[in-house]
């Protein structure tokens, strides 16, 4: 089994930049809009997916279908050994771009359908070589109010979170914020724990040793070989 983490929060908060560490020879980023990827080489580190004659070279794939999604992952996990890491960028495009784009069908089962494809993935991914790690980075939303939030991560509503509770399928969620240094100058970070419980964040005890760390997916995956391994 692989490990599945989950990386969310707002808009700018992180997300992306944390895979800046990832080495790009062991590392498969899917990018499900196609921005740009935020931080330096990136065009020259990560070439999009492509068939020679030896097998299957390069480790990016942009695309938003679940389907070819899917076909990706699969060739990952049994035609690419050399990949250690699996990012999905803006996971939570793969349901809000399906809703667009059968936006004019009536039917409500369509919503158990979206929710389904979805949920086909994440275990997909949680059952790929147990040396792959899957970061799913997706935004958040408060589900709650002002005065009692309650953040998670972000699907398509109620409905949808009626079928599938996306949250529960990771064993890690870690939430990126922006906190001010000692110096006065703006950081972005991973908290590894919920404070409140007013959110999803979670990791197993004893993995991560601060609330805080920086945004550097290179160390989350070094924290949890660290923890597995026992030492």
């Amino acid at each position: 089994m692989a490990n599945l983490v989950g990386v969310v929060g707002q808009s700018g908060s992180g997300k992306s930049t944390s895979a800046r560490t990832l080495n790009p020879e062991e590392t498969f980023i899917i990018n499900t809009i196609g921005k740009p990827l935020p931080f330096p080489g990136a065009k020259k580190k990560y070439v999009k997916l492509h068939k020679e004659a030896n097998g299957y070279v390069g480790n990016l794939y942009v695309g938003k279908d679940p389907n070819q999604i899917m076909n990706v992952l699969k060739i990952i996990n049994t035609q690419m050994k050399h990949i250690k890491n699996v990012v999905i960028e803006d996971a939570n495009y793969i349901m809000s771009c399906e809703a667009m784009d059968r936006s004019d069908e009536k039917s409500y089962d369509k919503f158990t359908q979206m929710a389904k494809h979805y949920y086909d993935i994440l275990m997909y991914a949680a059952s790929m070589r147990e040396d792959i790690k899957v970061f799913v980075l997706s935004h958040i939303e408060n589900v709650g109010d002002v005065i009692n939030p309650q953040w998670k991560v972000k699907t398509l509503g109620k409905m949808l979170d009626s079928t599938l509770n996306v949250d529960g399928c990771f064993t890690y969620m870690l939430y990126t914020e922006l906190r001010e240094s000692d110096e006065g100058t703006m950081q972005r970070v991973f908290r590894t724990n919920t404070i409140d419980g007013s959110d999803t964040c979670k990791s197993p005890m004893g993995v991560f040793p601060e609330l805080y760390m920086p945004n550097d997916l290179q160390m989350v995956v070094n924290a949890i070989n660290k923890f597995e391994e026992g030492e």
